[in-house]
């Protein structure tokens, strides 16, 4: 079972991969580096925390485990 800092520590290089790419499309389609820079600024916060979330959640539910004897 993974520890809080663990998920933790997991949901953060996740979105800094996740910010770094929402930023490039958003560079991609507004043509702004400001406006890019403020929507990955946001969605890391909100996302982190989801995953986090999401992560300790999963944590709970037994599908597809596989118990050790």
């Amino acid at each position: 079972m993974d520890t809080h800092s663990r998920s933790f520590a997991k949901a953060l290089s996740w979105r800094v991969t996740g910010t770094i790419d929402t930023m490039i499309i958003s560079l991609v389609v507004t043509g702004s580096i400001k406006l890019a820079a403020a929507i990955g600024l946001t969605e890391v916060i909100t996302k982190s925390l989801l995953y986090y979330f999401h992560e300790r959640a999963w944590l709970k539910i037994p599908y597809g485990r596989k118990t050790t004897i």
